[in-house]
């Protein structure tokens, strides 16, 4: 365990910590925040932006550093100074997949940063698959993470959606309204002692579709702008200074890779695959 390395324990858990959490994809976030709500747990989604999050996480990290590190901790301790939340009563969390930058990398420098602050007794929950670190107040049970897959599927469904009726809408916001309302629904049913079967998925799948083909359209035609690039910049508004809302007001129609992609993208990676089965395949 690295030197600045604080468990996530039990008691907190019963204690009500807060967990501050960055925003990286607004629709799937507030779903996972919902679910884990149901798991006992208090989770804060950071929505601030501007430029006082940057100026703070170069306060804290070097600037050489990934302007998306720079961000995510800039707001993390952003929010911390902010005297919204008791120090002494909050957690934060940062997902990790084990490999290079920011998916290994962050959370290390997050917690230097907590040091320079005061602040090393701030526990940092690394979410990771892999199980990089143990923390006994966060664990992820079986049931949790069957949750938290079909979140992600949900997410892009719903993400897509919106997409494909906001440049459209009759009713601006109507869209977005009708995804907050069953990102709720799907939460309740997913969450702490729910039951997903896929029987249950494909009706929901099929209520999601009909719901959004009611939402009144305009009939024009509309240039398709599709994003991709580095996943937090990509996904996140903070990151990207929300660049999908600017397109949307431009009248563009955008479109973005759905986030189960980049999870086929890690499970993939870590198959163990020979060199001579590398050779056999491209022979």
């Amino acid at each position: 365990m690295e030197q600045y390395y604080v468990p996530f324990t039990k008691e907190m858990k019963e204690q009500g910590y807060t967990i501050l959490c960055p925003n990286m994809l607004p629709m799937h976030f507030r779903m996972i925040k919902a679910i884990l709500e149901t798991y006992g747990y208090h989770v804060e989604i950071l929505e601030t932006e501007g430029p006082e999050v940057v100026e703070t996480g170069l306060r804290y990290v070097h600037n050489d550093t990934c302007y998306p590190a720079i961000l995510v901790i800039g707001q993390l301790m952003q929010a911390l100074q902010s005297g919204n939340y008791d120090p002494h009563k909050v957690a934060m969390i940062q997902f990790q997949t084990g490999g290079g930058c920011r998916a290994s990398n962050y959370i290390s420098l997050l917690r230097k940063a907590l040091k320079k602050a005061g602040h090393e007794d701030v526990p940092v929950i690394s979410f990771s698959l892999a199980g990089i670190e143990k923390h006994p107040g966060f664990q992820l049970t079986i049931p949790l993470l069957h949750s938290l897959l079909y979140a992600v599927l949900y997410g892009d469904l719903l993400m897509t959606l919106v997409n494909q009726c906001r440049a459209y809408e009759v009713e601006k916001g109507a869209a977005q309204a009708l995804a907050d309302r069953w990102t709720q629904t799907l939460a309740r049913e997913m969450g702490c002692g729910g039951r997903i079967s896929y029987r249950r998925v494909r009706e929901n799948y099929r209520a999601i579709l009909r719901d959004f083909a009611a939402i009144p359209l305009e009939k024009r035609d509309a240039v398709k702008v599709g994003v991709v690039g580095e996943i937090f910049v990509k996904y996140s508004p903070l990151g990207n200074n929300n660049l999908e809302r600017f397109l949307t007001e431009e009248g563009a129609e955008v479109v973005v890779p759905g986030l189960v992609d980049f999870c086929l993208y890690c499970v993939y990676n870590n198959v163990p695959v020979s060199y001579t089965h590398l050779r056999a395949h491209e022979t």
